[in-house]
């Protein structure tokens, strides 16, 4: 039997940060992936002959600064610009935010953009304040030390040091809905159909639902390029970031093994010993960090009698059924999108006419269907890195919404009917992109569970609302990385602070680690 420090279960981007910095610490670190690569949502992978895109996330918006210092990431990764976002409109023409979410804005009136920036300065503020709390350990009742009692003392500093108003203000937006807030402060369909829409994506919530405020939020926490609210599409997709990951693991002495997956978490008398591959091999360690969905890690590889009844019921409560599907189009040639510039095709396209177009897209997935008229965000990597596509060919990537993972058709019956809705909306905007399809893929939440392992189908591993974050991330009773196993710790997206490329679950977990045994 192999003996190590440490055992990682699962080689997304998560289990790679936790691995590099514990293994940078000193431990003898393995870490453990079930399918034949690394990366697991950020992978980059062929989908048709000559045609490759990633997975699921395809653009960069909240990777963590300190992951990028703490393990020394390869610095031509981040050689990009900002990638502008295009929110187009088949009538009026685009309007076009650039910089670092809307610092400036193309295609609306002095007035709107005066108004647009009003809105960015506040909600960039109170994400700010929010943001504090993304990189640390949630604080929990009852067991908050002088670290987390100084760090909410400070938050309340830095909001009282805004003014009265300024903490009135947050008080009253903090669990509000995005739409009051649009229009609250906006006039153009299009810019508030935006603020709607990247409020909800990846979260069962229209954008008249309350809290869903919070998804903006958690967006304008995350930063690319030294820039918070920033975005890029890294050359070789998501897929060299994985890799550079990676290459950060290894380079600190962390062992990488894939085709490789973990059947049992071994323990005796709540206490881990070591894990069981799926071919019967084990592994001995006392110190097991589960990068997978917290659910999967507790309900099916950990022995029954190690999880108390309480927790086993509330795990069941987790929610954790995707309603966005990843679309993937090969085609002969790039698309002409009306009324875009060839170089704002290399940015984010994003297809919400309105608040209410959100909305009436979300309608039907409350009771188990799939939206006719779906939103959707766009990217043409082959634009920032044309091998992904053969000589004159291209690649359209697109986060589609919504589709319930639970269809009441089925997605067998369902999925070329959605098809047809998501091409039907695409001609509308780049008429002719049908003509030019070579091949597709449409991963439905069912196909991405299935693919990529994730319970559900839900790329955070649980959703983005208030009651699933903080200390209720993924339940209370396993919020802050610690398990009732002594030895096991969860860093996955399931786990504060939750989903995105951010890093930031594995990186908290293995600081949280360290700090424990450092004790």
């Amino acid at each position: 039997m192999k003996s190590f420090d440490a055992i990682i279960i699962g080689g997304g981007h998560n289990g790679l940060v936790a691995a590099g910095l514990l293994a940078r610490a000193g431990k003898r670190v393995v870490l453990l992936e079930a399918s034949g690569s690394v990366g697991g949502g950020a992978r980059t992978r062929e989908f048709h002959a000559g045609y490759r895109a990633s997975g699921l996330a395809h653009i960069v918006n909240r990777l963590a600064p300190e992951v990028v210092q703490e393990l020394g990431l390869d610095p031509s990764l981040f050689t990009a610009d900002l990638a502008p976002t295009v929110v187009l409109d088949a009538d009026r023409g685009p309007a076009i935010l650039r910089g670092a979410y809307g610092e400036s804005l193309d295609g609306v009136s002095p007035a709107e953009a005066q108004a647009f920036g009003r809105m960015r300065a506040k909600l960039m503020m109170q994400a700010g304040i929010l943001g504090r709390f993304l990189g640390k350990r949630p604080p929990r009742p009852g067991e908050a030390g002088l670290s987390e009692l100084f760090d909410l003392g400070m938050t309340g500093l830095s909001l009282i040091g805004k003014g009265r108003e300024e903490a009135r203000d947050f008080a009253r937006m903090a669990l509000m809905n995005v739409a009051d807030i649009a229009d609250e402060y906006l006039t153009d369909d299009r810019l508030k159909a935006l603020i709607a829409f990247d409020a909800v994506l990846g979260i069962h919530l229209g954008p008249r639902s309350p809290t869903s405020l919070l998804g903006l939020y958690y967006r304008l926490t995350g930063s690319a390029l030294g820039a918070r609210g920033g975005q890029f599409l890294p050359k070789g997709g998501m897929g060299s970031l994985a890799a550079a990951l990676e290459r950060a693991a290894r380079a600190r002495g962390a062992e990488i093994r894939v085709d490789a997956p973990v059947s049992r978490i071994l323990s005796d008398r709540g206490r881990v010993l070591g894990v069981t591959l799926a071919g019967g091999e084990e592994i001995k360690a006392g110190l097991i960090v589960s990068a997978i969905h917290p659910v999967a890690t507790l309900r099916n590889l950990v022995a029954p009698g190690e999880i108390d009844t309480h927790l086993s019921m509330s795990l069941k409560h987790v929610r954790s059924k995707g309603d966005a599907a990843k679309l993937h189009l090969a085609l002969a040639k790039t698309p002409e999108f009306k009324g875009v510039s060839a170089t704002d095709l290399k940015g984010r396209l994003v297809i919400a006419r309105s608040v209410r177009h959100v909305e009436e897209a979300f309608n039907p997935c409350k009771y188990g269907e799939f939206s006719r008229d779906p939103v959707m965000e766009i990217t043409l990597p082959s634009l920032a890195d044309p091998s992904f596509a053969p000589a004159g060919g291209a690649v359209l990537s697109a986060v589609v919404q919504y589709a319930p993972y639970d269809l009441r058709e089925g997605w067998e019956v369902g999925k070329p009917e959605f098809m047809a809705a998501i091409m039907a909306a695409l001609e509308r905007h780049a008429p002719g992109i049908g003509d030019a399809v070579v091949a597709s893929e449409l991963l439905t939440p069912v196909d991405i569970e299935r693919q990529y392992r994730m319970p559900g189908g839900h790329w955070h591993h649980g959703e983005l609302q208030v009651d699933q974050l903080l200390l209720n991330r993924p339940t209370f009773g396993v919020s802050g990385y610690d398990t009732p196993l002594e030895g096991l710790y969860l860093a996955s997206a399931g786990s504060h602070p939750g989903g995105g490329i951010s890093g930031l679950p594995g990186r908290n977990a293995a600081r949280h680690i360290l700090s424990r045994r450092a004790a």
